[in-house]
């Protein structure tokens, strides 16, 4: 393996840097795990211990890297990094997806793959332009949540529904026409709950699939992307 470089979005591999992180991505997808860093700070607490059994369970390589970790956290207090290799998936046709179009802030990113993935939705759509769900930032907020997701892009919301026109779209916006308590009484077939951008939402055009609106008190402009987010996946949550 060619040495180590800080994070960038055209490597083939990203970087679940801090214990916690690291020991999910070895939880969670072992087989994608090339290498952990750790500090000579680690320590030899409960957790430490456990990271460094699992990488001897699964033989993976341990090396000491405390320059790299803080190039890759940006922190003088990041003691270990998963180093993995990066899989976008397709999602699953079978069942319903999450979509986030234009999702610009990666600790938001990583924050509602982490909801989607403890509510039952596994599959996550991503429309670019978009955060980067490998970037540390998102992967730490995320708590490794994207190995263990079907996470892709598309260049736009047209190519997703082409790949999968059966999925009834349910968009989110602050106009809905329907109130989210009476949109997630309607089962029945597949579907996709579609969030917008942190700042702009979603584009008017989004209003023709018959847009859901969470009800509230007035007294807010909006709910933030990860509020909203974790609030409709709850509504529909697949558990």
């Amino acid at each position: 393996m060619p040495p180590l470089t800080p994070y960038n979005r055209d490597l083939p591999y990203a970087y679940a840097a801090g214990l916690f992180p690291a020991l999910e991505a070895l939880r969670r997808a072992p087989e994608r795990v090339r290498r952990v860093l750790v500090s000579p700070r680690l320590g030899g607490g409960e957790g430490a211990q456990t990271l460094l059994s699992l990488c001897g369970r699964h033989g993976i390589r341990v090396e000491e890297a405390d320059r790299l970790l803080r190039r890759i956290s940006g922190k003088d207090n990041c003691f270990a990094a998963a180093v993995f290799d990066k899989k976008f998936e397709r999602p699953d046709p079978g069942r319903s997806h999450l979509a986030l179009v234009n999702p610009m802030d990666p600790g938001n990113l990583g924050t509602v793959l982490r909801t989607a993935l403890g509510l039952g939705f596994p599959d996550a759509v991503l429309v670019r332009p978009c955060a980067d769900p490998f970037e540390p930032q998102a992967v730490r907020a995320g708590m490794g949540a994207v190995l263990s997701m079907n996470v892709s892009e598309y260049a736009g919301f047209d190519e997703y529904r082409e790949a999968y026109p059966g999925h009834r779209i349910l968009p989110f916006m602050l106009d809905g026409a329907r109130p989210l308590s009476e949109a997630a009484g309607e089962r029945g077939g597949p579907f996709c709950l579609v969030f917008g951008n942190e700042g702009s939402g979603l584009p008017p055009a989004f209003a023709r699939f018959g847009a859901v609106k969470i009800e509230q008190s007035g007294k807010v402009d909006s709910l933030n992307l990860a509020a909203a987010a974790a609030i409709g996946l709850y509504a529909f949550r697949q558990i």
